[in-house]
C-alpha cells in the first residue's frame, strides 16, 4: 500500500462577502478535489487542540501522528533543525522575520505594514540578515539566514517565557501593543529597535525602494522553543517516508520525522511556486518508500494578503497541478490511499490563522464508493453523521491502519 497526504496550507476559510457569501473553495474550480469526495471518506478533523495557538507547526504535527501535547517545544527550533542549526539542549531559538514597518514622520509609531518584506528573495535576506549578525549578534546571540524572509536567531541560554506575537497577526496593526512581553523582553526589544536603523540605510533596501518594492527594514522575533525531539515516522508506522515543500519549517519536522527531504526546482511557498514539481518528486519517491507528504503554501499566503482572488488561484492550481498529477500518475501503484486536507484555516476577513475544524477526505483505490457528496468545502464540516477527530493526531492512524469500508 501507498499513502500519499496532499495539504494546502490555510486552504479553509469563511464565507467572504465579495465572493457572494461563498468560501474561495467553494467558488474555486477544482474537479479532482470534488471528485475524490464523491468516491471517497469525507470528514472533519480538529487539527488545532482548543486553546492552542493555531499555527502551521501545532497542525502539521497532528496530521502526521505526533501528539502536540506531547512533542511540541515550539515552531522554531523546527525551522532551525531545517538549516542545519545545531541546537544545544540549553539553547533557545527564535524565528526572525524580515518585515516592513510603516512609521510616522517622527518615527515614534510604527505599523506592520507586510510581515514578508515584500516576500523578499533569499539572496537579498542573506545579505542583509549577515549584516545583522555582525552589528548585533554577540558570544550568545546568533542569526542564521533562511529562504526569503523567515530567519533564526538561537540565543544561548536564551530567555523563553516569554510572549511574542506572529508578524502575520498584527498586519495594519500598532506594533507598540505587540512587541515581547515577559521574560529577556528587554533585549529582544533591544535588538529589534537596533536592526532598524542597521537595515534603512542598507544598499539592498536603498535598491528595493528604488525598484517600488518594499524595505525590509526591521528584524521581527517570535515562534521561540528549545530543541525538538521526535520519535521517527518509520518508528511509529513501520513506514519510510518523504516530503516536499518550500517551507523551512515542515522541512524540520519531516527531517525530525526521519523523512527523506526532496528538492525541486522553483518551489517558492507563494502562487508561483512550482505545483506540479512537487507531485512529481512525490510519485517517484513513492517508488522507494510508502508514505509521501506534499505541503503547499501558496494558499495560506494568499490568506494572509487578504486576497480572495489569489486564494482561489491558488486553489486551482493546487487542485489542476498537485491533486491533477498525483491521479494521473499514481495509477501505477496497485494499493493506494490519499488524504486531501487543509492544516489550518486561514480566513480572508481576518488574515490569519483560525482553530476551527477543517475537511478531508480519503480515496481507497480498492473501494468504490458513490457519495451524495459533490464537493470539497468546509460545508463537510458542517454535516451530522460524519467521521470527525476531536484528537488530530488520530487521523493518520485512521488513514494508515483503518479498514475504509
Amino acid at each position: 500500500m501507498k499513502y500519499i497526504v496532499i495539504l494546502g496550507d490555510g486552504m479553509a476559510d469563511r464565507p467572504v462577502k465579495e465572493l457572494g457569501g461563498k468560501t474561495p473553495l467553494q467558488k474555486a474550480y477544482k474537479p479532482n478535489m470534488d471528485r475524490l469526495v464523491r468516491e471517497g471518506i469525507t470528514g472533519k478533523v480538529r487539527t488545532i487542540p482548543v486553546g492552542s495557538n493555531p499555527g502551521s507547526d501545532i497542525a502539521n504535527l497532528n496530521i502526521l501522528g505526533y501528539n502536540p501535547d506531547e512533542f511540541y517545544s515550539g515552531r522554531a527550533p523546527l525551522e532551525a533543525v531545517s538549516i542545519g542549526i545545531k541546537l544545544k539542549n540549553d539553547d533557545v531559538a527564535y524565528r526572525c522575520n524580515l518585515v516592513t514597518l510603516k512609521f510616522n514622520k517622527n518615527k515614534t509609531k510604527a505599523v506592520m505594514e507586510d510581515y514578508s518584506a515584500g516576500h523578499i528573495t533569499t539572496k537579498e535576506a542573506k545579505e542583509l540578515i549577515s549584516d545583522i549578525n555582525r552589528e548585533i549578534g554577540t558570544e550568545q546571540i546568533c542569526f542564521y539566514p533562511g529562504v526569503s524572509y523567515r530567519h533564526i536567531m538561537v540565543w544561548a541560554s536564551g530567555a523563553l517565557n516569554n510572549e511574542c506575537i506572529p508578524p502575520h497577526d498584527i498586519t495594519g496593526k500598532n506594533i507598540a501593543d505587540y512587541l515581547p512581553v515577559g521574560e529577556g523582553e528587554e533585549v529582544l526589544r533591544d535588538m529589534m529597535l537596533k536592526s532598524t536603523g542597521i537595515l534603512e540605510r542598507h544598499p539592498v533596501n536603498r535598491e528595493r525602494v528604488k525598484r517600488g518594492d518594499n524595505p525590509a527594514n526591521s528584524i521581527w522575533f517570535w515562534g521561540q522553543g528549545k530543541k525538538p525531539s521526535l520519535p521517527t515516522f518509520r518508528e511509529k508506522y513501520s513506514l519510510e517516508g518523504a516530503l516536499v515543500s518550500a517551507v523551512d519549517l515542515m522541512k524540520g519536522i519531516g527531517i525530525c520525522a526521519g523523512f527523506e527531504i526532496l528538492e525541486v526546482q522553483g518551489i517558492t511557498g507563494y502562487l508561483d511556486t512550482n505545483y506540479a514539481g512537487k507531485a512529481e518528486a512525490a510519485l517517484k519517491a513513492l517508488e522507494k518508500v510508502d508514505f509521501a507528504y506534499i505541503h503547499v503554501e501558496a494558499p495560506d499566503e494568499a490568506g494572509h494578503s487578504g486576497s480572495y482572488s489569489d486564494k482561489i488561484k491558488a486553489i486551482e492550481d493546487f487542485d489542476a497541478l498537485v491533486v491533477g498529477t498525483v491521479l494521473k500518475k499514481i495509477e501505477s501503484f496497485e494499493e493506494y490511499r490519499i488524504l486531501i486536507l487543509p492544516d489550518h484555516a486561514t480566513p480572508i476577513e481576518v488574515k490569519t490563522h483560525t482553530d476551527e475544524p477543517v475537511p478531508f477526505v480519503i480515496y481507497d483505490n480498492s473501494i468504490k464508493r458513490k457519495n451524495e457528496d459533490t464537493a470539497f468545502d468546509e460545508t463537510i464540516t458542517e454535516r451530522k453523521g460524519i467521521l470527525f477527530f476531536e484528537e488530530g493526531y488520530k487521523l493518520i492512524d485512521y488513514f494508515i491502519k483503518g479498514r475504509l469500508v
